[in-house]
């Protein structure tokens, strides 16, 4: 697996651009977008004075509703080719300001290799490596044939469609022939799918009465918690998946699980559930007359969505005083782990790791907009750095996850753009 002269170049070229990727990361950080309200206007900016920096490089913003801006760049090599696409989001967790921080949130604090901040892994140092990525490639436009076009969204962490979704149906150059999303995970694991999602909302009616008098009234938490125990039922379904996804797990277990917690196979292969918020009542000595939950069932590959609706019908529709509805969803996605596309960055994920590499190719846990790719036809995957921190306080990337992944997006690009 030893590198071509061509690879050797891109890669030290990479290197030489360390502290351009550090900088970068920290000034996307300062940009803070948390999600909710979801503002994404300054982070926006930060990204669109980065990516003035590359030559020749056209750059069109779209807000989608106030507040919501994306951007969507194009690099061409001046050739005909195939359309590379990198993908990132430039919304975030919420900041959190409550939790305990041992650095301010927005700084971009670089400590021990590592840049600390809301972001700096879910994935503004994704993007940051992204735009670096594609800088030597603009740089060295005779290697290479077709266009790298770069998508960043104002609105991915609440699954919103004003973000990818709606570049997609939208703006012809967001679309290409292979996406790469720089999106959580780590640079040895290369996520070819992930799980699909049911987001649900279920409420429940009932009648008030005194506590002790509960034969006048009709408990609505009663209604509600039956209800979410036939919604639970979901998680004994019966999961065919194709063999090559069943392969692909169990030969990641041991590798992916140590990054990502025990459990994780068990959970790529199965319907889970998870009741994320719940009201209802006022005094606990008197009877609720209403209640409600949200919740998200997540869906592996070979369980659709209309088989999670069939299964509500049947057992909430006959339920008195309940009704549903579904929030938001989305079928699980994949693209076939034998896609040049997945080939070419495990190879690329093992010359840069080393020979020594544990780098595998597997399933994603969480949903990202690489799923709205594949649903378009076009073949995705998710590979960026490792999550420290993700969603609480003192989120942080490390240096050097971020300079090996932005040198394997470099090899991938040339690989799959290089003259035939």
């Amino acid at each position: 697996m030893e590198l071509l002269p061509i690879q050797n170049l891109l890669k030290s070229q990479i290197a030489l651009r360390q502290n351009d990727i550090i900088s970068a990361t920290q000034l996307l950080v300062a940009a803070g977008s948390p999600n909710p309200p979801g503002d994404t206007t300054r982070v926006a900016e930060a990204a669109t004075h980065l990516l003035t920096k590359i030559p020749e490089i056209e750059i069109i913003q779209h807000e989608t509703a106030p507040g919501i801006v994306n951007l969507v760049a194009r690099i061409s090599s001046g050739r005909p080719g195939q359309r590379l696409v990198f993908n990132g989001h430039l919304d975030t967790y919420p900041i959190c300001e409550h939790l305990n921080w041992t650095v301010p949130p927005l700084d971009g604090i670089l400590k021990d290799e590592k840049i600390y901040g809301r972001g700096a892994s879910d994935m503004k140092g994704g993007i940051a490596a992204s735009i670096v990525t594609a800088t030597v490639l603009a740089e060295h436009k005779h290697l290479w044939s077709g266009e790298i076009v770069i998508t960043l969204a104002g609105d991915e962490e609440s699954m919103g469609p004003l973000g990818t979704g709606w570049l997609l149906e939208n703006v012809d150059i967001a679309k290409g022939d292979f996406m790469i999303c720089g999106d959580v995970g780590s640079p040895n694991i290369i996520r070819f799918g992930e799980k699909g999602f049911c987001w649900f909302e279920i409420t429940a009616t009932g009648i008030s009465a005194h506590g002790a008098h509960v034969h006048k009234g009709i408990n609505a938490i009663d209604r509600l918690r039956k209800a979410l125990n036939s919604v639970d039922l979901l998680e004994n379904l019966v999961v065919q998946a194709p063999p090559e996804i069943e392969e692909a797990i169990e030969e990641a277990t041991k590798v992916s699980e140590t990054t990502c917690g025990h459990g994780e196979s068990h959970t790529l292969q199965h319907v889970t559930v998870n009741i994320g918020t719940i009201t209802g009542g006022t005094l606990l000595n008197l009877m609720p007359s209403q209640a409600s939950a949200q919740g998200d069932i997540r869906l592996p590959i070979g369980i659709s969505v209309s088989q999670v609706l069939e299964h509500l019908h049947q057992h909430l529709d006959t339920m008195a005083g309940v009704t549903w509805r579904i929030i938001r969803s989305h079928e699980p996605t994949y693209t076939a782990p034998a896609h040049p596309l997945v080939q070419s960055a495990l190879l690329a994920s093992r010359q840069i790791l080393g020979k020594d590499s544990s780098s595998m190719v597997n399933m994603r846990v969480g949903a990202s907009d690489s799923r709205l790719y594949r649903a378009t036809g076009v073949p995705s995957v998710v590979l960026g750095c490792t999550g420290y921190g993700l969603g609480a306080a003192d989120e942080y990337a490390t240096i050097g996850e971020l300079v090996n992944m932005a040198q394997i997006h470099a090899l991938i690009a040339y690989d799959l753009l290089k003259p035939q």
